[in-house]
């Protein structure tokens, strides 16, 4: 039986057929492999209509939404270094970001009085204001991407997650990954 026709069972709906990472794959790879592509496939098909959603209301991006998501989260607010961290990102990818919302007024930077050379970065009153709004409207627009599953279905799918998670080596973070890159040996050359 095909992923497609396995997904047609399981759910009991017709499977319309998609272009996407799972169509990589057929039933003979490695199951992680194909467990792998339908995790990236489904990260995708919520993704796309976030960011489709945020950009034609907000005009806004999903990075965006995500460093303001943090710096709610953080009133006292973060270090760049704590929000690339925390994105999974860069420090160039965050400055940037932030260099945008500083001259949009809703986040501030606050020099660090222990470190001349690092700031914190906090939400203004109406980066909060806003943010809140978006919050509300992204929350509302997930509920209804993953209504197609019932509550206890949810809650299985949250729980096995949770098992490969724990199970996962953590990534490293951002910075961790460029000093492995400087350590790493150049790569051979080709003596011809």
């Amino acid at each position: 039986m095909s992923s497609a026709e396995e997904r047609q069972v399981a759910t009991g709906t017709p499977c319309v057929a998609v272009t996407d990472h799972e169509t990589r794959v057929d039933d003979g790879d490695h199951l992680a492999l194909r467990l792998w592509l339908r995790l990236l496939s489904c990260t995708n098909r919520v993704e796309a209509p976030l960011r489709s959603r945020l950009r034609e209301r907000f005009g806004g991006s999903l990075p965006r939404f995500d460093l303001m998501a943090q710096l709610d989260r953080h009133p006292e607010g973060l270090k760049m270094r704590e929000l690339s961290e925390r994105l999974m990102v860069t420090g160039g990818n965050v400055t940037g970001l932030t260099d945008r919302l500083v001259a949009e007024g809703l986040v501030e930077r606050r020099d660090d009085p222990d470190d001349r050379r690092a700031c914190t970065v906090c939400l203004t009153r109406e980066g909060r204001r806003q943010f809140r709004v978006m919050a509300r409207e992204h929350e509302r627009w997930v509920a209804t991407l993953f209504e197609g599953l019932d509550a206890g279905a949810q809650a299985e799918l949250f729980r096995l997650l949770g098992l490969l998670k724990r199970a996962l080596p953590a990534a490293p973070g951002p910075e961790a990954r460029r000093r492995a890159a400087r350590a790493a040996p150049p790569p051979p050359t080709d003596p011809a």
